[in-house]
């Protein structure tokens, strides 16, 4: 069996009376891609800010590679790309990239940056326009060059579609596919059940604050006895909860 990428064992987060996650465990094995499905406001993006220790957990444990999430050693080998993807707004491009290849400790490579450029469907002008100026879709294509450049291990993708046009999308789901067949770890929440079908090995649903189901889509289809992955999810969220 392949060793644990992440593991969440038991972790509690709560915003005053509220539980953001509720005895919530996982496991996701190294050199998957992994899908985390969810309404608005069932704790996804909690669960990754609490991984990436931006915020504390009130209880549980969480271990990247092994390693206790509160360890900077730990974060190191990850590259993050949150939803709401905002560089600093007077950075040019390549300034944004060389910045982020120093943070990373990884050599600036202008070759791989024309080249993710080319695969993402981003204009190589965008290289000397600085961010401002940049749309909703560009802004996010930044983002993602900017994690595939750093060569990680594990990849954390809020929503990393959010913004992209059907053309974008379809392109960034070749570099992916690209990631796994190189045995790196993906971690990604998604709205899209389709994309999560087609895409990802594992699964897991949460909702308000607790997991609901754990494992590949197709037996997602077969535990709710659904037509498809739509189905199945209402099935899911509108069933009593039980041990995921």
């Amino acid at each position: 069996m392949s060793p644990s990428a992440l593991r969440f064992s038991g972790v509690e987060k709560c915003f005053g009376r509220v539980a953001a996650l509720a005895n919530f465990t996982l496991e996701v094995p190294a050199g998957e891609v992994f899908g985390l499905v969810g309404e608005n406001g069932a704790g996804k993006t909690t669960l990754i800010k609490c991984l990436l220790d931006f915020c504390d957990v009130d209880g549980g444990r969480i271990e990247i590679f092994g390693v206790r999430h509160r360890l900077t050693a730990a974060r190191a080998r990850l590259a993050f790309v949150p939803e709401r993807f905002n560089p600093p707004f007077y950075l040019t491009g390549r300034d944004f990239l060389q910045y982020l290849a120093r943070l990373h400790r990884v050599p600036y490579d202008e070759l791989r940056v024309e080249a993710l450029f080319k695969a993402l469907d981003l204009d190589q002008s965008a290289l000397t326009r600085p961010a401002r100026t940049y749309s909703k879709g560009m802004t996010q294509k930044l983002g993602l060059v900017a994690c595939l450049l750093s060569n990680k291990e594990l990849y954390v993708l809020d929503e990393p579609t959010s913004g992209l046009d059907p053309k974008a999308r379809a392109l960034l789901k070749r570099e992916l596919r690209q990631l796994r067949a190189a045995r790196r770890t993906i971690f990604l929440t998604s709205h899209s059940l389709a994309d999560v079908e087609e895409m990802c090995d594992r699964m897991a649903v949460m909702h308000q604050g607790r997991l609901r189901f754990a494992g590949s889509p197709g037996e997602f289809v077969r535990q709710f006895d659904a037509r498809d992955i739509e189905q199945a999810f209402l099935a899911c969220i509108s069933a009593a909860p039980t041990a995921a």
